[in-house]
């Protein structure tokens, strides 16, 4: 059989949950997901655990913060004053929105935080700062 090797294209099926059990994501009802192993594309936790698998393998993947979305940075939060938010916009908590930075890029944000006053907005990744596990089915190699 083939084994997975750093380079090779694969599609895997997986559930993602946080460690208290909570699923975040998962492929199931849809297609696999594809990627070039090795090449950054997922994150490297899950990343380094395909190397050696076979089609067909199963495993339960544990990854650490440090090696999926990274720890949360408090600089990466930021409080607004509520009078300099559109009324229509909705700031309700975990509501995510889209900001644009003073150089034109668009950053994901999620509210975190909500007062009469101000509207405190997150851009760190939202699963920033938790271990995750992963239970995954490698597809096929290509």
């Amino acid at each position: 059989m083939t084994e997975v090797k750093s380079g090779d294209t694969v599609r895997i099926h997986y559930v993602g949950t946080l460690i208290d059990g909570n699923q975040f994501d998962s492929s199931q009802g849809r297609e696999p997901l594809e990627f070039v192993v090795g090449s950054g594309q997922i994150i490297p936790g899950l990343d380094q655990a395909l190397p050696g698998m076979n089609v067909g393998d199963t495993k339960t993947v544990n990854v650490p913060a440090t090696e999926a979305y990274g720890q949360a940075d408090p600089n990466a939060r930021q409080s607004i004053p509520r009078e300099q938010i559109p009324a229509d916009i909705p700031v309700e908590i975990g509501t995510q929105l889209q900001m644009q930075t003073r150089d034109g890029r668009t950053v994901g944000v999620t509210v975190i935080e909500a007062t009469d006053e101000s509207v405190v907005l997150d851009a760190n990744h939202p699963l920033a700062g938790k271990d995750l596990t992963f239970a995954i089915e490698l597809v096929s190699i290509n």
